[in-house]
């Protein structure tokens, strides 16, 4: 992996300034870069070589984010993130040689927050820290925010619960807030685009994790989710939500399902998700 060393920075501020992160890969030289950027960024760092190692440094020391590599030896990225969302939820962003989309998906599914491929830039790596965090932080609501509801959906943004028709919903934090954006505008069209940077605080990413979270969204919250009625594909622009059931369009309907269901292709977009390139086992 190349990674261009550290050059001339600001002064550095205070160690910690900036909140708490867990630092879980097997390699000592990409470890020690991401540690050191990360402490000139102002961040306190633990660092961990395997599984076991960081899920003791989590139980320990509850981290405000953590950066995981996905290929670890003795348990991997996906297990070990597991474990640590059985404890709540904590911002992830994984790190992987592999660059596959079923591994960026299944990053995702477990409950990654972000995903980055080797090899990366340090300097890109911080910034995503940066903005996973704005966003997490930004997730707890506001004294006096009240709950929302509609097409048998309640939400309750201070208690961070969800129910569809009196049914408790399991929402990851991403899915949590995606959800109550949509609640706050039912009826809209929304492209990926947009719910990336007003749901999650993004102005960079890639398009496809917009996909895979409607998708696992509609599995929770929809009564057939291939034939969705509360959050409707809008063809060539992204996805709206609807709080009338009606009988839906058919046709709709089998272009959301059948759009994402396709590999590599987004149903808002109509053209083919790449990606990205670069990446190598190890």
């Amino acid at each position: 992996m190349e990674i261009t060393p550290p050059a001339r920075h600001p002064a550095p501020v205070s160690q910690g300034a900036r909140g708490r992160v867990l630092v879980v890969d097997d390699d000592p030289t990409v470890a020690e870069v991401v540690v050191g950027y990360l402490h000139r960024a102002g961040y306190a760092v633990e660092q961990a070589g395997d599984g076991p190692a960081a899920l003791t440094r989590f139980a320990a020391h509850r981290p405000d984010l953590v950066v995981l590599d996905l290929m670890l030896p003795a348990m991997d990225g996906f297990e070990v993130c597991r474990r640590m969302r059985e404890h709540g939820p904590v911002p992830v962003i994984m790190l992987t040689a592999r660059g596959d989309e079923e591994d960026r998906v299944l990053g995702l599914e477990t409950g990654a927050d972000d995903y980055v491929t080797k090899p990366f830039s340090p300097r890109e790596l911080v910034l995503r820290v940066d903005s996973v965090l704005r966003r997490a932080r930004a997730a707890v609501p506001a004294d006096g925010a009240g709950p929302l509801s509609g097409g048998g959906l309640s939400l309750d943004p201070a208690a961070r619960q969800a129910c569809r028709d009196g049914r408790g919903l399991a929402l990851t934090l991403r899915e949590f807030d995606l959800l109550a954006f949509l609640l706050r505008h039912p009826g809209k069209a929304f492209g990926r685009e947009e719910l990336m940077r007003e749901v999650w605080g993004w102005d960079f990413g890639d398009l496809s994790t917009v996909t895979v979270h409607i998708r696992r969204l509609r599995g929770k919250v929809e009564t057939d989710p291939a034939r969705p009625r509360l959050i409707r594909t809008v063809w060539g622009v992204g996805y709206r939500l609807d709080l009338e059931e009606g009988p839906g369009t058919p046709a709709d309907a089998d272009r959301a399902g059948a759009g994402d269901r396709r590999d590599g292709v987004d149903p808002a977009a109509a053209v083919p998700v790449v990606p990205p390139t670069g990446g190598r086992s190890r």
